[in-house]
């Protein structure tokens, strides 16, 4: 079942800010993650050049994507296994599902995949009568919700756990206390017949190394392992973006994305993956398939937004964003949510709904210092909404304000007579010094915030003051 949306932004964003136990556990999670991550941060002797060399190696990735994925591919093959190309959502669904049918899979287990999620692959497996089975407690929480993720990390996070203890006690048909531990052990007891009987495991790909063919996956569950060496098939489905160059790039990224991921030195299980298992080894699967797919992330090569294919997917930015702090994830509509999300959604999605999704933001910069391989999300948040201007997706009013307040404040003379006439307007609205509703569509920016007047002795003319008087009466 689909997460299904409704509504404009606007209007999942109001829902969103209304809902009691969504703010609860936004709060609680996000205030957390930071937390973790100050504290996992302080180890680093010199932060900023642990961070700029992960950026680096991302760079490096990307500047030659073509070739490090050629370079996969050929070691991915020498390893015996099988790589698969996918230009869009819908190749990548049907080569997931080809090998599924072909080899009589009957269900599927699964880790933990923003690129599955991505194409919508679960809803292709149940048309064709596969059984997914996601197997991360995030996961499997908002499969039996119905839901898609809320957030990058943790796909739950919207939900408190009275909540998550009503879902699974009707799932499992018995009543379960609200408490972190039964949860998790009545999970734990209801996956693990999964595994026993699934015939293929899915997994994403954190990192895919392309000096030696290996895939890397960062799980903080044992089910990662689980589902990559037990069942006898093994499909991985990656972004083209997921590419780097050597073990040693691996080394280095791995110092920053558990800190910026979960505030952890590092994760719990770091599972890494070269071809099917080998005659002298006791686990892992008989075929393991690569699927690399593209999906629209080429399109943004060579352009200014080629910057997010460096992207960790570590939700770092989420955390500290104040927008995705009040309203959380679904109400971005996509898969991919906050200001990461804002720039990755109109990649893989050309629609109007998408490319709007820019407006969503304060550009108050916190993403980009919280980024751990420093993306300028602020500038192409500012790069999308220049496109969305010219593609005059913004109502016409909006536009012609915008033009004559330039044309203000590129006329010194227009900007101090538009002071002036502004001080004489606004002071009628003042209340005890601050002017609490505007009218017209100004009613809407004053809904939830106070403005001050405008002044009215302009800071110019305080400072010819101030100038005049000497330095001894200042």
């Amino acid at each position: 079942m689909a997460h299904e949306v409704r509504g404009s932004l606007e209007a999942r964003a109001e829902g969103a800010v209304r809902n009691a136990f969504l703010q609860q556990a936004l709060d609680v999670a996000t205030e957390r993650f930071i937390s973790l991550r100050q504290t996992a941060d302080a180890d680093f002797q010199d932060p900023l050049a642990v961070r700029l060399a992960a950026k680096a190696a991302r760079e490096r990735a990307v500047a030659n994507l073509d070739a490090n994925l050629a370079r996969l591919a050929a070691n991915v093959r020498k390893a015996g296994g099988h790589v698969h190309w996918a230009a869009t959502a819908d190749e990548a669904r049907a080569i997931v599902v080809g090998i599924a049918r072909e080899r009589g899979v009957r269900t599927v287990v699964k880790s933990k995949s923003m690129a599955s999620e991505e194409i919508h692959l679960n809803r292709a497996l149940e048309t064709a009568g596969i059984r997914p089975v996601e197997t991360d407690l995030g996961e499997w929480i908002i499969q039996l919700s119905g839901e898609t993720p809320s957030h990058i990390i943790a796909p739950a996070i919207h939900l408190t756990k009275g909540q998550v203890a009503e879902l699974i006690s009707r799932h499992l048909g018995r009543e379960l206390p609200a408490e972190a531990e039964a949860l998790v052990a009545a999970a734990k007891q209801a996956l693990r017949q999964e595994f026993i009987r699934a015939d293929m495991g899915i997994s994403g790909v954190n990192f895919a190394v392309a000096e030696t063919g290996t895939i890397v996956l960062v799980t903080n569950e044992g089910n990662g392992r689980l589902v990559t060496s037990h069942p006898r098939i093994h499909v991985a489905l990656m972004g083209v973006d997921k590419v780097i160059e050597t073990l040693d790039d691996l080394t280095t990224l791995m110092r920053v994305l558990p800190r910026a991921a979960t505030g952890q030195k590092l994760s719990v299980y770091m599972t890494m993956v070269t071809g099917p298992r080998r005659a002298d080894e006791i686990d892992g699967p008989d075929e393991f398939h690569l699927v690399i797919m593209d999906n629209g992330r080429s399109r943004v090569l060579r352009t200014p937004m080629e910057e997010s294919l460096q992207c960790l997917r570590c939700g770092a930015c989420l955390n500290v964003c104040p927008v995705y702090k009040e309203i959380g994830g679904h109400a971005y509509g996509s898969v991919y949510s906050g200001p990461i999300g804002m720039v990755l959604t109109p990649m893989i999605d050309q629609s109007a709904e998408a490319k709007s999704l820019c407006s969503a933001s304060t550009l108050c910069g916190a993403c980009l210092d919280a980024c751990p391989v420093a993306i300028d999300i602020p500038g192409m948040l500012l790069h999308l909404r220049a496109e969305a201007v010219t593609a005059g997706a913004f109502p016409w009013w909006e536009r012609v304000g915008f033009r004559l307040l330039g044309f203000v404040l590129n006329s010194p003379g227009l900007y101090r007579l538009a002071g002036r006439v502004g001080a004489k307007l606004t002071r009628p609205l003042a209340q005890h010094g601050w002017i609490r509703r505007l009218p017209g569509a100004g009613e809407r920016w004053t809904r939830i915030r106070d403005l001050p007047p405008i002044a009215e002795r302009p800071f110019r003319d305080r400072w010819k003051g101030l100038v005049a008087s000497g330095p001894a009466d200042r």
